[in-house]
């Protein structure tokens, strides 16, 4: 390869970009995430059934990053250092924009983790892996996007402060938190949509992609009851923001996401309440300490009704779900 040409270019060299993509090269990270996937095994409340995958992509969240909150878009200064109107790494020309405005692609996000952990970024900032960052190799910095996992319809607000990927078509790299609340983590990549949020404008973040590929609308603020006031189990529709159950009321459920914000959890259960109706609940746990917000539907008649319902969820875009009894 040619000696690099530019300030990023050596900052991509001295980083390791190129290997830092590639999930196979973080052998590191397999001891913490085995670790990560025994402590959320023992979250569940309910057991899961014999057959179904013992960790899937939401449960293996461990609370203290569930817990984590996305990142909260507000007006900011552009980076001294991250903006060039173009730059060369490995012999490419990258060409910064102007604005990002409007800006919405899809294809595969990549992560990076503890191995760039407290390293410059492109724009002058040091990389925290704990934070919800992410890097692209031509929005400004910082922009603000929702990045949604299209494989199993998980949705998370980050700060966009680096550049990069630059391995293939690879268009994100996201923070290893980041990367873990969306399900991504232990797989390394994903196909995603990243779409560019306006601070300037209330209305500029639509919310997760809801079914058919549409988003969903901007809801009300979070309205879940506190902790002396728990809501009670039900079929019935659900009409406040985020109705929560303590529990459930027994029986066969399928469950579809497990998260620490109990926004996300009321996302979901509206994006698939148009076309699964009710019901779809949303149930309250706790471990550690920190709240967890399981979205589950049922009870169901049988597990044969369970597998025509996970084949449905799978059209849907939900392809990782969990069969539990209560």
């Amino acid at each position: 390869m040619s000696a690099p040409r530019s300030a990023i270019d050596q900052q991509a060299r001295s980083q390791g970009r190129i290997r830092m993509s590639i999930p196979s090269a973080r052998p590191s990270h397999r001891p913490l995430l085995i670790a990560l996937a025994i402590g959320a095994a023992a979250l569940g409340g309910c057991a899961s059934q014999p057959g179904q995958h013992q960790l899937d992509a939401f449960d293996d969240v461990p609370p203290e990053i569930a817990s984590i909150p996305d990142a909260v878009p507000k007006v900011e200064p552009r980076s001294r250092y991250g903006n060039p109107k173009s730059y060369e790494v490995f012999g490419k020309r990258y060409y910064t924009k102007a604005s990002s405005r409007g800006h919405v692609e899809r294809g595969l996000a990549s992560w990076y983790g503890k191995d760039f952990h407290g390293r410059r970024t492109s724009s002058g900032e040091p990389y925290d892996m704990h934070a919800m960052t992410a890097a692209h190799k031509t929005l400004p910095l910082p922009t603000y996007a929702r990045v949604t996992n299209l494989e199993n319809g998980r949705s998370v607000v980050v700060r966009i402060n680096d550049r990069g990927p630059f391995h293939g078509s690879r268009v994100i790299d996201l923070s290893y938190t980041a990367a873990t609340k969306l399900g991504m983590a232990r797989k390394g990549t994903a196909m995603v949509e990243v779409r560019a949020i306006d601070p300037r404008r209330p209305d500029a973040d639509p919310g997760p992609l809801v079914a058919g590929g549409e988003h969903a609308p901007q809801r009300a603020r979070d309205t879940t009851p506190p902790a002396s006031e728990p809501a009670r189990a039900t079929t019935k529709p659900v009409t406040t923001a985020a109705r929560t159950t303590e529990g459930g009321s027994g029986g066969l459920y399928v469950q579809v996401g497990a998260f620490g914000d109990p926004r996300n959890a009321e996302r979901l259960r509206s994006r698939l309440r148009p076309e699964l109706g009710d019901p779809i609940l949303v149930e309250n746990s706790r471990s550690a300490g920190s709240a967890l917000y399981r979205v589950r539907i049922g009870p169901l008649a049988s597990r044969t009704e369970a597998s025509a319902l996970t084949e449905r969820l799978a059209g849907l875009g939900i392809a990782e779900t969990r069969l539990v009894q209560n």
